[in-house]
């Protein structure tokens, strides 16, 4: 299991509707192929910036099938108009569980 987290950064005011596109966009990546589930985290230090966990069979599954997708597209066009800058993508392997 793959997890990517997505930093992304909301223009100020803009927190509710980005989250908002959030649950409108939730069916798109829970319909994508390897995907296992999605969630949202609000920064505590700094209300502004969010973390989307989406956990993935694989990194393809994020960066091929579902990129390559409409509805990535649809995606970005819920939420993008909402970000301040480009999110950071980053993919992670479990290694330990204690």
């Amino acid at each position: 299991m793959i997890v990517e987290t997505a930093e992304i950064s909301i223009k100020a005011g803009e927190e509710a509707a980005f989250e908002a596109g959030v649950a409108s966009a939730a069916p798109l990546f829970l319909r994508a192929r390897g995907c296992h589930g999605v969630s949202l985290h609000r920064v505590v230090e700094n209300p502004g910036v969010y973390r989307l966990l989406v956990r993935w069979e694989t990194v393809d599954n994020h960066m091929v099938d579902f990129r390559n997708s409409d509805d990535f597209q649809e995606w970005r066009r819920l939420v993008g108009s909402h970000f301040s800058a480009a999110p950071s993508v980053t993919h992670s392997r479990l290694v330990a569980d204690y």
